[in-house]
């Protein structure tokens, strides 16, 4: 996948006059890569589009103007993207109830392994994670995977937990969707 470009950044003032119209089109391509696996996990699959709203949209908010600054924004954002003819994901376990989060948090411990895309053959390929993203006996709520998939389109998504165990068909247009980002 195509990594996000400096000379593709405007400074935030700028971003504000085109926000409007360029949000609308990422929230749309963001609706069709959201994929909710059971009641508590969702995968938001990231491409081009999407991480350069991220990177705009955090300098937005922080009012980033040095460049060391955008360039470190960028990097971290485009370590989003799969490479290789892997899909990069963004897993964000939703549980409203702050004390069943944190319980579930250090009962989900291996949860990054045990997520999976589903390919047309059967084959399931699990995620790939950052250590970084768990500390302390628990989990991140929000993780950052990658999936090796060799450029197959997925047909599903789920999960192989101990408690937790939930399979979500993807529709055509979410395969359609992921088989262009891997082209």
């Amino acid at each position: 996948m195509r990594l996000v470009q400096r000379s593709e950044i405007v400074d935030y003032q700028t971003y504000e006059e085109t926000r409007p119209l360029f949000r609308a089109e990422v929230l749309k391509a963001k609706a069709v890569r959201r994929i909710h696996i059971g009641e508590n996990l969702t995968l938001l699959f990231e491409n081009h589009l999407t991480v350069r709203y991220q990177i705009q949209e955090m300098m937005r908010a922080e009012r980033i103007v040095k460049e060391s600054n955008i360039v470190h924004e960028i990097n971290t954002y485009n370590e989003l993207l799969g490479q290789n003819k892997e899909l990069g994901a963004t897993l964000l376990i939703e549980i409203d109830d702050p004390r069943i989060r944190q319980v579930k948090l250090k009962e989900w411990w291996q949860l990054p392994e045990k997520i999976y895309l589903l390919l047309e053959d059967q084959t399931r390929i699990f995620a790939k994670f950052d250590e970084r993203q768990r500390e302390e006996g628990k989990l991140s709520s929000v993780q950052f995977l990658k999936f090796a998939t060799e450029g197959k389109t997925p047909i599903a998504a789920g999960v192989d937990i101990e408690g937790y165990k939930v399979e979500a068909l993807l529709t055509n247009e979410q395969c359609q969707a992921l088989k262009e980002d891997l082209k």
